[in-house]
Formats: structure tokens, sequence, C-alpha cells
């Protein structure tokens, strides 16, 4: 099927479910799904409902969207995203981003779980994303420009949105939530970063995990307005003696789970 009549096949079969319009969207990275209870819902759409919907197959990401209202915004949340890693094609990575902004989204709140590279960075820490770097990943424009969705060259001078990242600093400090501030930088996974990989980055980044950057190239294809919220999960590797795992990534997520809703929200409400 050609790759727009996709798009649109999948906008047809969420508004068969539902014709909520978020006004917002979000993803909710490794670990950090359970904010969707924070959210009154309206409507659930599960991933493997929609033909042609690529599936998370990654633990702690449940794959479905969920529709509702934090305050008085409207948003879709996605919990669970899908990878790069997990064999999908890039143009498969990116498409529920593009169907979110096809629903109605003007503005999306990305977030993931990050491997902190800093030598004060430590797990439970927050990270304002103010640019990206893409490492090894193949960007989710190359082929033929999808004219409805953008331009051919899409300006990248300023992804991360001023106004919005003043909201998130508004929101912490109200909330007495200490935040970095850095740049992140995806890399292709499943593998974790080798130490040498790590100082390599330190050169240029803050933060390294292996989402988010495409996704957010592809949302300034179209026009949204974008900011970024890391969970420092883990110390990059060689930083620390522990060992990475999964696991870890989880418990660290869940350990700084109140202080992520918090600010999320506040986020939400101020947008």
């Amino acid at each position: 099927m050609d790759y727009m009549k996709r798009l649109e096949n999948c906008v047809k079969q969420i508004r068969k479910i539902t014709d909520f319009e978020p006004e917002v969207a979000l993803v909710l990275g490794s670990g950090l799904g359970d904010y969707a209870k924070n959210i009154d819902v309206v409507a659930e759409v599960s991933y493997k409902l929609i033909k042609g919907f690529p599936v998370s197959t990654v633990a702690g990401h449940d794959g479905k969207f969920v529709f509702g209202t934090v305050g008085e915004k409207k948003i879709v949340a996605m919990k669970g995203r899908v990878h790069y890693y997990e064999g999908y094609k890039m143009e498969d990575v990116v498409l529920p981003m593009r169907v979110m902004k096809m629903l109605g989204a003007k503005k999306v709140i990305l977030t993931n779980a990050a491997g902190g590279m800093d030598d004060d960075m430590n797990p439970g820490d927050f990270m304002m994303i103010t640019d990206h770097i893409s490492c090894f990943v193949p960007s989710p424009l190359i082929g033929p420009n999808l004219e409805k969705l953008g331009t051919r060259f899409p300006d990248m001078s300023q992804v991360y949105s001023l106004e919005l990242q003043k909201k998130i600093e508004d929101a912490a400090e109200a909330l007495q939530i200490p935040l970095k501030k850095g740049v992140y930088i995806q890399l292709t996974g499943p593998q974790y970063e080798t130490p040498t990989e790590i100082q390599m980055m330190r050169k240029f980044g803050n933060a390294c995990g292996m989402s988010t950057v495409v996704e957010a190239i592809a949302a300034r294809h179209m026009g949204l307005e974008i900011c970024g919220i890391s969970l420092i999960t883990n110390k990059a590797a060689g930083l620390s003696k522990v060992q990475l795992n999964h696991e870890e990534v989880k418990a660290a997520a869940d350990k700084a789970a109140a202080d992520f809703e918090k600010l999320v929200s506040a986020l939400i409400k101020s947008m």
C-alpha cells in the first residue's frame, strides 16, 4: 500500500473507534507508561487493532494510544513506542508520530529513558532536551518526500521549541524538581554503547538512548511544536561499575515516577 494511503487508513481506523481530536501528543518512554493513569481517559486504541500499524515488542511498552484530558488539555498518549532496533523500517518507526499529527495534535512532548554522560548526571535526574544528534541512525525523511506532510528540506536549526522549554523550566521550578539541560544523542541499539563510544559522544552531548531523535525529525517535518524530557536511568557505559541492563532502566523509572508525573502534568496544563 502507498505510504500516504497507509497513514490515512490508520487514521480512518482510529476514527471508527473515537472522534476525539487531541491538541497535544505525548510519547511515553521505557518504564514511563504508567503516566497514563493520570489521564482522564476517553478512549484507548491498541496498536494491534490498527491494520498496518507497527506494534511495540519491548518490555515496558504496552502498545496503545490513550485519548483523554489532563486538566483541560486534550491529549493523545503513546503508551509504548516502536524502535528501529526492533527491525522496523524507519518509516514505520515514525508512523505513529505522523498519525498523531493527522489526528489533530499541534504540539508533542517526547520522553525517553536515557544514559547520562555528564559526571553530575545520576539515575533519577531529569534532563530537558535542548538539541539532538542522530548518530548512525538513518533519517526518517530519506526517500520520496510526502508533500502533504512537509517540505523536502525542513529546517532543523530550532527543533525544540524555546517557548516549550521555558514552560518545562517553569514547571520544574514551581514543583521544586531539579532539572538539567542538554543534548540528547540517538544511536540504533539494541546493544548498549561501549565505554569508548561514550567517550566520543561526551564531546558533543549529555545523554544518549535509542529513540526520540527520529520522531523529532518527523514531527518537525510536519510542523509540530516539540519539546523533550529524558529521564536519566543509568550512568552511561564506563562511567560507573554497574553493568547496564533493561531492569535497571525500569527500576529507575519506577523510582522517579511520581516526580515525572507531576512535571509532565504541569507542562501539559501550561500548554
